[in-house]
């Protein structure tokens, strides 16, 4: 069941950069999509929702990949910070 929810979670921010990337690539080619006055707004709103998108699955990757110490020296946490489990 948590991998379900889990891969919920990929697939909501997934498919908002999927999105973004959809108006950035309409904006390039001229297509003006309705919730938008100019060209200008949806390239930048296109931006703004590829960035976060790809930025929240950067961050849970690494969160998952610190947990499991699966990263590089200069990416985990000093041991002082982490978590002991029970």
């Amino acid at each position: 069941m948590s991998r379900i929810i889990a891969l919920i979670i990929m697939l909501i921010p997934g498919a908002l950069a999927a999105y973004g990337i959809k108006l950035m690539r309409d904006m390039v080619f001229g297509i003006m999509q309705p919730p938008f006055s100019h060209l200008t707004l949806q390239f930048l709103a296109g931006l703004i929702l590829f960035l976060a998108g790809l930025g929240f699955i950067a961050g849970f990757v690494l969160y998952r990949d610190r947990k499991r110490n699966k990263v590089q020296a200069r990416f985990r946490l000093p041991k002082d910070k982490v978590e002991k489990r029970p």
